[in-house]
Order: structure tokens, then sequence, then C-alpha cells
């Protein structure tokens, strides 16, 4: 689907690189950007979001270059989004809905799918009316009204009741998920929580260092559902439960937020964070902002982290370990795609398991035992066998 990129920079943040991130994101969704179209505005106009004069402009490129699809790099309102499509005469997404529409793509887990379609629902719900102008309510009184405000009331009403039932089953889900973790917690298994920008390389570090074969890609969100692996650290620590998580992004529409809640409280209740960054990214020092920022709305930015600098080997920089002023261990510089520094990873993670505040850590281990973690089932549970040796499998890029 060819498809035109529409960015205001407001002098906020590096517009260029947020340009950059919705082209990819659009390709991530499968459409095709043929051209870009950029512009600076103090603040957002009401009616278009972009004016008047740049709305012809978009107008003018949708039928030079055979545009399908207008893409904006920012959340419009339902009115604006309604009057972009009468002016163009063709669909217009905002970002909100772009990302929401990867998500929905990539789900592959029953409570991802759950999670997605709530999202999806709240979102649509504002914009009922899109589908309907040629029923608008008729003028008059009492026994007047036009069909169109009994579709919208009954659209209104299914989604309504649809929300309803998708929170209960949700809600049924995270009180699994709740007596999980009380089942860890009795045993005081160290927990660890893989976060991070997406795309910076969570999934081949979490297979890297679980050999769990999650899949990869160079891609935005190619994985979204967390999954979990009982991993053994060694006679000293014992079993340590590592989670893979949904990548973030800049500007993360909060009805996704609001939908995963259940997937990312795994984080809230970490013991320690890996948060994952791109080493290679210009713009890593952003991202690493962005990331922090979600963690604070969904209330786990006091959890400790460790900042994994991944992909070392395309920002030409050397597997090492940095400590901050209490000489605990607060950055780890490796490449999961080559297995550089992932004994690094590994040491800090057991460094932190055996410092953490009343740990009994698990030693007592049979290497024939199952493991009964979480993961990314629709069953609940998964079981894996933990990793006895102290080799690692590398798997996937970066």
């Amino acid at each position: 689907m060819r498809a035109a990129l529409v960015g205001i920079d407001f002098g906020q943040g590096d517009f260029a690189a947020s340009v950059e991130e919705l082209n990819l994101l659009a390709r991530s969704a499968g459409a095709e950007p043929v051209t870009t179209i950029t512009a600076k505005r103090s603040s957002p106009d009401a009616a278009y979001f972009v004016g008047s004069g740049k709305a012809d402009e978009i107008g003018l490129a949708v039928l030079d270059h055979r545009i399908e699809i207008v893409i904006f790099n920012h959340a419009l309102s339902p009115a604006q989004q309604r009057n972009l499509e009468k002016r163009l005469n063709i669909r217009v997404l905002d970002r909100t809905s772009l990302i929401l529409d990867i998500f929905a793509q990539r789900a592959a887990s029953h409570e991802g799918k759950l999670q997605v379609e709530l999202a999806q629902l709240q979102h649509l719900a504002t914009r009922l009316i899109r589908g309907w102008t040629h029923l608008e309510r008729q003028k008059g009184g009492i026994g007047l009204r036009g069909p169109g405000e009994t579709q919208l009331e009954t659209d209104r009403r299914l989604i309504g009741e649809r929300v309803k039932a998708l929170r209960a089953r949700l809600d049924k889900l995270r009180k699994q998920h709740e007596t999980q973790r009380r089942s860890r917690g009795r045993s005081q298994t160290f927990s660890v929580s893989l976060v991070g920008y997406t795309n910076a390389g969570k999934s081949t570090l979490f297979n890297a260092v679980t050999k769990a074969g999650v899949y990869v890609a160079d891609q935005l969100f190619a994985t979204l559902d967390t999954t979990s692996r009982r991993v053994y650290m060694g006679q000293e620590v014992g079993n340590v439960v590592i989670s893979d998580t949904v990548g973030f992004v800049r500007e993360l529409p909060h009805q996704l937020v609001a939908a995963f809640r259940a997937t990312l409280e795994e984080t809230i209740h970490a013991d320690l964070l890996l948060h994952v960054v791109d080493a290679s990214s210009p713009v890593r020092m952003e991202q690493i902002e962005q990331v922090n920022l979600v963690l604070k709305e969904i209330g786990a930015d006091h959890i400790p982290q460790i900042l994994v600098w991944n992909k070392i080997d395309a920002a030409g920089l050397e597997p090492s370990v940095e400590r901050d002023e209490c000489d605990k261990i607060s950055r780890v510089f490796l490449s999961a795609r080559t297995g550089q520094g992932t004994d690094l990873l590994r040491g800090a993670i057991v460094e932190w398991a055996k410092n953490a505040p009343g740990a009994r850590l698990n030693q007592a281990y049979d290497t024939g035992e199952e493991a009964d973690v979480e993961a990314d089932v629709e069953a609940g549970e998964e079981a894996t066998e933990p990793d006895s040796s102290p080799t690692l499998t590398h798997v996937g890029s970066h």
C-alpha cells in the first residue's frame, strides 16, 4: 500500500529521528512509504492539524504519487481525522492507529490478542461517527430521529459490552499471573525482566541467555507477548526467572499501556530490570528516556536497573562492565548477536541475585526437574529444560 508520511516539527526532540521511526513503523505495518511531507509549526491547527495550505499540498502529493493512505506522525483528534479525510478524499491514519495495527498483526498469544482488541475498541469508540456521516440525526422533535443515531447507539452499546467482557477475561488472566508470581515469591526465586526500546535486541539477548528460541526479526514490535524462562545460574544462585517483554516506543498509545498492563505487570514485580539499549543508535539517550517514562507510568521506575548496551559490534565498542559509586554493576556492554559479553551479563545477574535483600535462593536443584514458569501460551505455563552448563547458544539477529 503506497503511503505518504506527514511529520510536523514543533521544535521538540530529534525531529529527523522521529520521522525515520515513522518510516520504520509504516513498513512494519506493511505500507510502502513513497513520499514524506514535513513542516514547522508552533502548535497544531484545530481543524486539520497541519493547516489548510499544507493540507492542499498533501492532496497534490496524493494525486502525483498515487497515494493510497496518508499516515501522520502524531495523534489526531477524531474531528481532525474526519476533516482531513474529507479534504483529501483518502484514508488518513494517525500514529496511534498505526501502532495499534502493528500490534494487531503481531499478537500471537490468546492474552496478547485480547489486549490488542481491547485497545483497538477503546480507540474506535471515539471515532464511531466516521462511518455514519450519511445517517446523521434528522432535524425535528419526537419521532423524527434518523437511523444514524440508532446505529451509533447500537455500535456504542456493542463496543461497551465487548470491552467489559475483554476486561473481565484479562482480569482473570491477571489473577492467574499473580498466583504464579506468588508461587515464585514463596520460593524467593530471583526474577529479571528485559525492557527497552523496540528493536533494541531484547529477544535476541533473551534467546542467548535462556536458549528459548523466541521469534526475532529486525523490525519494530517483532514480539509482543511476555515470555518467561527459568534459568539455572550455578550453585551459588540456583534458579533465576528471566522474562522478555514488549518493546517501548516514543508516544506509546495510552490505550496500549492500559490494555497491556497485565503483560507489563511482569516488569512491575521484577527484582531487577535489564534495560537493553541499542548502542549503535544515534538517539539512544532519547530512547532510554522514553523507556524510563513508560516504566514510570506503569509504576516500575523504582526497580533497580542494569543498562545493557547491546550491538557493540555495530558501535565499535568492546565488551565490558561498569560499576556505580556503590560498586554495583550498572552497565554491561555486549553483543547478543555474536555472544560477546553475554558471560559478563550472566555474572552481573548472579551478583545482583546474591546480594538481593532477604533472598533465599533455590540452590537445591535437580537438572532433570521441569521449570514451570509462565509463558506466552493460552494454557498459562510452559515447561523448559534449564540451562545447566555455562555454554550459551546465540540465536537471531541484533
